[in-house]
């Protein structure tokens, strides 16, 4: 008896220890994504840039980060999601220290840019390696857990970064980033164990890349995680426009649209083992389709647009581990390689649906317009989306 239960004990042990990793790593590159926005104000009398120019400092590290999904979850697959996060951490730590450094503006965006190499690379390589150490019932819900980790760190920046700026300067705040990433390391490089050698049935790359379901999954995750970043981007504004918020509480507010997938991914893990994915999708997509009608059709109702944050929030966070664990499941061998496919087709809506949103608004000079687009390309997702097989379940 006891010699079955040891092994069981062991991958419990395993999975709940490759979790917190990959937690810790998801907290400590996502910190990254948002890091410079608090400090713009600082940089740009230091370095007197334009806004313009500020918008790419968050263009140039999503633009690489959206380059390295498919890339860097090969590597994973190849030499393993250990060994290729080790070297990911060391880059976004590395390019902190010089974004510490800078003495130019075009330092500041070169800089972003090496960023975005790492922490592109470092959200594939965390996936794959919690996907091979997680048994598979528990994987969807480990999954979401990430996902949350992933927010947590993107979102708490924005708390603390303003704070650690008024005290060391802006120099002493990225350099409270490279300790972030540098604690992240030293844990994955005392605590992470080597994983062992699973044999997967062959799969050629042009077929992962080719494949109609995992592009499917990557539509959804355009109107899901691309939708709450786009939305994101412009919510605070729109609070202020259109209601009259100080920037201070249209700010607060603004942040629950992301906030909430802290809960809403780990609840989608927990439900789509239930229910199914495409049946998880079909639910997210009509949450976040509403939403941005409501916002839309009465954006100068405070209880409507509150509202439909809180509902947007939802929505989108749903999808988050039905999507990658179904796309592992998709290509186990490859399941790097395929996760960042479906990651990287979700950057690719905030590379190109920020601004639309931005020239439609001031095109129409009104939001309308934009939300309308918005929930309208929810709902032909939510078309799309049936075609995902029925009985898929992560």
């Amino acid at each position: 008896m006891n010699s079955t239960a040891a092994p069981e004990q062991h991958s419990a042990r395993e999975a709940s220890l490759a979790l917190a990793l990959a937690c810790a790593s998801g907290f400590a590159f996502s910190a990254n994504y948002t890091n410079h926005a608090p400090l713009v104000p600082m940089l740009q009398a230091q370095f007197t840039f334009s806004k313009t120019l500020a918008g790419l400092l968050t263009s140039g590290i999503f633009l690489t980060h959206a380059l390295m999904q498919v890339p860097g979850g090969h590597l994973a697959d190849r030499f393993g999601g250990r060994r290729v996060l080790l070297a990911a951490l060391a880059l976004v730590a590395v390019g902190n220290a010089g974004l510490a450094l800078s003495t130019s503006y075009a330092q500041l965006l070169a800089w972003k840019i090496v960023v975005g190499f790492g922490t592109g690379t470092s959200f594939v390589a965390s996936a794959r390696y919690l996907t091979a150490s997680t048994p598979p019932a528990r994987l969807a819900r480990a999954q979401g857990m990430y996902g949350a980790s992933i927010l947590a760190g993107s979102g708490f920046v924005i708390f603390a970064i303003p704070r650690i700026a008024a005290v060391v300067g802006w120099e002493g705040a990225f350099w409270s980033t490279v300790t972030v990433a540098v604690l992240a390391f030293t844990a994955w490089l005392a605590f992470a164990p080597a994983q062992r050698s699973v044999v997967h049935p062959p799969s050629h790359l042009l077929e992962m890349l080719t494949h109609g379901q995992l592009w499917l999954l990557g539509l959804v995750q355009m109107a899901s995680f691309g939708l709450v970043i786009v939305v994101g981007a412009w919510v605070t504004l729109l609070l202020t426009t259109n209601l009259a918020l100080s920037p201070k509480t249209a700010g607060a507010l603004g942040s629950l649209v992301l906030l909430l997938g802290i809960a809403s991914r780990p609840l989608g893990g927990h439900l789509v083992g239930r229910i199914g994915v495409r049946q998880l999708l079909t639910v997210s997509l009509l949450l976040n389709a509403a939403a941005c009608f409501a916002m839309a059709t009465a954006p100068r109702l405070f209880v409507v647009a509150i509202g439909a944050i809180l509902v947007l929030g939802v929505g989108c966070g749903l999808p988050y581990a039905a999507l990658f664990t179904r796309a592992a499941a998709l290509f186990p061998g490859r399941a790097g390689a395929a996760m960042g496919l479906v990651n990287m087709l979700g950057i690719v809506m905030i590379l190109v649906g920020a601004p639309l949103v931005g020239r439609l608004a001031d095109v129409t000079q009104t939001y309308t317009s934009s939300f309308v687009a918005l929930g309208a390309f929810s709902l032909l997702i939510l078309l799309t989306s049936q075609l995902i097989d029925h009985d898929a379940r992560a």
